[in-house]
């Protein structure tokens, strides 16, 4: 009887375990630098209120395609800072941008950045570190983008200078009307904060290759 038993459990285990990998196989693998929606939570505001994290990743990746100049801050290496207004193209979770300012040389050297969009009332911030595009296929469709979006005729063979690519760490926004702020009012009651997984040690720039 115990035999029987014990082969029982073991044909129930062989058909478990069976059945796992079968519901794996269906699965989509997860690919390197495929996109992730961050968790929300609750940034720390103004006066020491809350935010609710009521806004979705989909609210600011919007926001972030939409817009025309993206406010940089960097650090230069003495450690005074410096921002500049540049333009760049939103894509994969990825900010991309040119600059030939004082921007450039800052990043050489400390590679930090965070960038905002121009608005005051309808936020959205991203921290995050600057890497240069050197995948020449990246490149080539990022300038197609810009060259787009702005009605200009960048050739991605004969660029002044590097296109730098921010994928966030952290991001910021939020939203009010201007007539709903009152010392009573609670009109950044929607801030939201979102934190993003490092990428794996093998993840390349969304669209580059892996080595």
């Amino acid at each position: 009887m115990s035999g029987n038993f014990g082969y029982t459990q073991d044909m129930q285990l062989k058909n478990t375990e069976t059945q796992q990998e079968e519901e794996l196989a269906m699965e989509p693998e997860m690919e390197i630098g495929r996109s992730i929606d961050p968790e929300p939570s609750q940034p720390r505001m103004f006066g020491g209120s809350v935010g609710s994290a009521e806004l979705s990743w989909g609210w600011a990746t919007e926001r972030l395609s939409r817009a025309r100049n993206y406010w940089i801050a960097t650090t230069r290496p003495d450690g005074r800072p410096h921002s500049r207004p540049v333009w760049g193209v939103w894509l994969d979770t990825t900010l991309y941008f040119s600059t030939g300012s004082l921007a450039a040389q800052n990043l050489a050297s400390r590679p930090a950045i965070t960038v905002h969009l121009e608005s005051g009332s309808e936020v959205v911030i991203i921290e995050g570190v600057a890497e240069k595009v050197t995948d020449a296929s990246l490149v080539e469709q990022v300038v197609h983008l810009y060259n787009q979006k702005y009605h200009w005729n960048l050739d991605p063979k004969q660029l002044d200078g590097p296109f730098y690519a921010v994928r966030p760490q952290v991001a910021f926004g939020w939203h009010f009307e201007e007539s709903e702020v009152t010392p009573e009012s609670s009109a950044l009651g929607n801030a939201t904060r979102w934190r993003f997984l490092p990428p794996a040690a093998n993840a390349s720039l969304p669209g580059q290759a892996v080595s």
